[in-house]
């Protein structure tokens, strides 16, 4: 079967689903972003893209901090709710019974319903068109220990994490290998 051609476009599918807390623990909002990932390992650096026409987007410029916060099945109503109304309108936390948590290093609260909040410092902005890119060091990983193992491993298997894909909400499917796997040695 061949391939079928389309124009340019955004089709790197899978992509994560995560909600992105920012502002103050007074005056805060969650936001939902598709366009997100990582950078760098030493310093660890992400990333987050956001339309100037978001209400985050003006709270994050302005605090130069964001909270990533990984979603998951339960969460799923959630983020696709945050991702279509605006934090200009509505309380999102309120609206969806979701509790602030203190951070560690950034004022922005975490959502202590995720499994894995990250406090993230802006260090550069690069506007790209549709949308301004948010380059952040990560300042810090708060785990839920629900999902610690007696190791002290987080078990990500555990959490029903989501991602999305071409305008949908996916439950990611079951470990297929651990890095490696493809070369380890049989015993």
């Amino acid at each position: 079967m061949a391939k079928v051609m389309w124009k340019p476009g955004t089709f790197l599918y899978p992509i994560p689903a995560v909600l992105v807390s920012s502002g103050t623990m007074e005056k805060s909002n969650i936001m939902t972003v598709a366009w997100t990932g990582i950078i760098n390992t030493n310093p660890p650096i992400v990333y987050i893209s956001v339309r100037p026409e978001r209400y985050s987007y003006h709270l994050i410029k302005e605090s130069k901090e964001f909270v990533i916060n990984l979603t998951t099945e339960k969460l799923a109503f959630a983020t696709d709710w945050c991702g279509v109304r605006s934090g200009a309108k509505f309380d999102k936390f309120k609206e969806m019974k979701l509790t602030k948590e203190k951070a560690n290093f950034v004022q922005c609260p975490m959502i202590k319903e995720s499994p894995v909040s990250v406090e993230c410092k802006v260090i550069e902005e690069k506007n790209y068109g549709s949308h301004t890119q948010f380059v952040a060091e990560v300042l810090a990983i708060n785990a839920d220990e629900r999902y610690i193992d007696e190791k002290g491993a987080f078990d990500i298997a555990k959490c029903n994490l989501i991602s999305y894909s071409n305008g949908g909400y996916f439950l990611q499917g079951k470990k297929l290998g651990k890095f490696g796997f493809s070369v380890k040695k049989k015993k």
